[in-house]
């Protein structure tokens, strides 16, 4: 069994998907940190040594090669489902979960952790929000395509992620 997480950032693919592993069993691939543990760089020095174009071609090479692990939840990328045809290749592998977290909450996640993510980092919450739905706009394509579409706004504290676990897992038993 493979599950990818797909959203818009600070949707809650982390912290979702490390609950849900522990729930399930299985295992928990951030692909972010993947890819940064294999290239002993960060995701903002690969894109800015490579090029937007070189780390998109090196997400999608890691995406499909953690794709064929058995027993794994992965957690992706905001934009890994929109390059290279990789939302098909999840498709064709797994299930495809989609975390909608509404722009409100995601913008909120942002302002207390844009430090984490460079092209948020200065904005100001208009700014955020601008940007937020103009992201999930261009991507809802994308995103739309997965099988399951499950809210994440409620995973603020550990009360609040347990229960969204246990609301996900009573619809979708991977257990």
């Amino acid at each position: 069994m493979t599950i990818f997480l797909i959203g818009y950032m600070a949707c809650g693919k982390t912290t979702f998907g490390r609950a849900l592993a522990r729930r399930s069993g299985m295992d928990f691939i951030d692909l972010d940190f993947y890819i940064e543990q294999r290239f002993r760089k960060s995701i903002s020095q690969i894109f800015s040594e490579k090029g937007e174009e070189e780390f998109r071609r090196i997400e999608s090479a890691m995406l499909r090669e953690v794709g064929e692990f058995e027993n794994v939840i992965i957690s992706c990328g905001g934009g890994t489902p929109c390059f290279y045809d990789n939302i098909g290749y999840m498709l064709g592998r797994g299930d495809v979960v989609w975390l909608q977290a509404s722009v409100e909450r995601i913008v909120e996640r942002l302002i207390i952790n844009s430090s984490r993510r460079p092209l948020m980092k200065g904005k100001s919450p208009d700014e955020l929000r601008e940007a937020v739905e103009a992201g999930l706009a261009a991507r809802e394509q994308y995103y739309s395509r997965a099988g399951i579409h499950f809210p994440s706004d409620r995973l603020e504290d550990r009360r609040q992620i347990d229960r969204t676990v246990d609301t996900f897992l009573a619809a979708h038993p991977y257990t």
